[in-house]
């Protein structure tokens, strides 16, 4: 807690950006929370006035006030008899705010924090992982799930408002954290959630079309992620970035003197792997750094070469805080958990495999199918969609990928939200018959039909990939948010078939 006028001048003196108060001379009040939503705020609370795609706080800061508010956050003066900080960029300095508010507690975790397109919460587990492995509790804010520490709570969105993530880091202090580990997403960057954070580190994974219908050109989705490199990060921090992805060789490029170049192709690398073996049950490799050419083998029980690219990336980041402990991080990935909705395999007595993954770009359903294929000894079943209202052009080239990998295509639905499920499937089907390669497809936009059918007619040595929805356990259809998973519907199946996981 903290008074108004305390808050505003260690604002003024950390970020240089003094605010004005409307207030009487006299007012002063002690400021214990702070919210945008007004619902949440009582007696002590710092109210934010935050202009959204469909609402504006302004209108709700009346309520705040019944509710007892103590302060406004605010664009322009309200008529309103409270206090009332006046900014002309209320999404920043909420942030800013919340950092103060909370006891700056950024300052007093390792922060860190993965960015890129895909592989970020696999990265981010991975970073938890290693952390715990070596005696540092760890909080984490993900696609998957946020943890304070003690406690974990399923993610309703990657990134929260900048003042959840302070209040929530402060709980992270409190319960003994000594880490935090975030997925940083373009959005999270681009509209001030991440502000009040200061990071030590942070992974650049890899770049490719995602989020277009928002930042427009994949330039834009760039300087967004990079974003996480140039405004958020303290004077002494370091980084890793995948070199063999030209644009985190570009963010290497931008950073010569913090980032780590990891990777498995270029000739300019750091941090390489060598010796890749990989299957379906997970990956060998040997990591091989700067150190004099040392090299460490490193068993990993996550299939995939991108799972070998997110251990590099990992791994090249915490050598960089923690050099003297590489045995006993290269030991912890021996036991490294299984990421919900991320390479998720099941084997079952009939001898299929199953494969859960969030993969819903053209780009990673690319990357899953290719891994899988090479390691499939019988048919590669592909069942998957495309969410609704979003980057239209990706729905052909998901089709093309997957009739250039499959042997068997289902196309379904994936959140098709306010579009025409038949629709979607549509466009997705002109690029499977594009490639011009013969594959058995189908369109069953019914998801649990399509799901049991691919698996009903699956045989000993197929492997069955489930793609787009991941560890979701809905579907959005329409405004409504329809109870549904893909591991649900798996496990049921097998429940009704008589078959068992092994």
């Amino acid at each position: 807690m903290i008074t108004l006028r305390a808050l505003l001048k260690r604002q003024a003196e950390k970020y240089g950006s003094p605010l004005s108060l409307e207030a009487q001379a006299e007012e002063n009040p002690l400021l214990t929370e702070m919210s945008s939503d007004s619902r949440q705020i009582g007696p002590g609370g710092l109210f934010c006035c935050i202009r959204g795609e469909n609402a504006d706080g302004h209108d709700f800061a009346p309520s705040a006030g019944d509710r007892g508010a103590a302060a406004l956050l605010t664009d322009h003066i309200l008529p309103l008899d409270i206090p009332q900080i006046v900014s002309g960029d209320v999404r920043r300095d909420m942030g800013r705010l919340a950092d103060i508010l909370y006891g700056e507690p950024s300052e007093k975790l390792l922060l860190l924090a993965a960015t890129g397109t895909n592989g970020k919460s696999t990265t981010v587990w991975m970073l938890r992982h290693l952390l715990k492995a070596i005696g540092i509790r760890t909080g984490l804010f993900g696609t998957i799930l946020h943890s304070d520490g003690l406690r974990e709570r399923e993610a309703d969105r990657t990134t929260p408002e900048s003042w959840e993530i302070q209040r929530d880091l402060a709980a992270m202090v409190e319960n003994g954290c000594g880490a935090c580990v975030m997925e940083a997403s373009s959005h999270g960057l681009m509209l001030g959630r991440l502000e009040g954070c200061r990071f030590d580190g942070a992974v650049f994974t890899n770049l490719s079309e995602e989020h277009l219908d928002y930042h427009g050109t994949l330039e834009d989705y760039f300087l967004a992620k990079e974003r996480l490199f140039s405004s958020f990060m303290k004077p002494l921090w370091h980084g890793a970035a995948n070199g063999d992805d030209p644009w985190g060789r570009r963010i290497r490029s931008l950073h010569p003197e913090n980032i780590l170049a990891f990777g498995l192709e270029s000739a300019l690398l750091d941090v390489r792997g060598k010796g890749i073996a990989l299957s379906i049950a997970g990956s060998e490799f040997f990591l091989v750094t700067p150190r004099g050419g040392e090299k460490t083998y490193l068993s990993l029980p996550l299939p995939g070469r991108f799972n070998v690219y997110n251990a590099l990336g990992a791994l090249s980041l915490l050598l960089s805080f923690f050099p003297d402990q590489r045995k006993e991080l290269a030991e912890a990935m021996k036991s490294m958990v299984q990421v919900p909705g991320r390479l998720e395999k099941y084997f079952f007595s009939n001898g299929v495999t199953v494969i859960i993954d969030f993969a819903h770009t053209p780009s990673a359903l690319k990357n899953v199918l290719g891994e899988l294929r090479a390691m499939c000894p019988g048919k590669l079943v592909s069942v998957f969609g495309h969410g609704g209202e979003r980057f239209e052009p990706n729905r052909p080239a998901l089709g093309r990928n997957a009739a250039s990998l499959a042997d068997r295509v289902i196309i379904t639905m994936d959140n098709p939200r306010g579009e025409s499920p038949q629709k979607i499937a549509d466009q997705i089907l002109e690029g499977v018959h594009f490639e011009g390669k013969p594959v058995n497809v189908r369109i069953i936009l019914d998801r649990k039909k399509a799901v049991r059918t691919a698996l009903d007619e699956a045989r000993r040595g197929d492997v069955v990939v489930l793609s787009g929805k991941g560890p979701e356990k809905y579907l959005v259809i329409g405004g409504d948010k329809i109870p549904y998973s893909d591991r649900g519907e798996v496990l049921s199946w097998a429940h009704d078939r008589g078959v068992t996981e092994i």
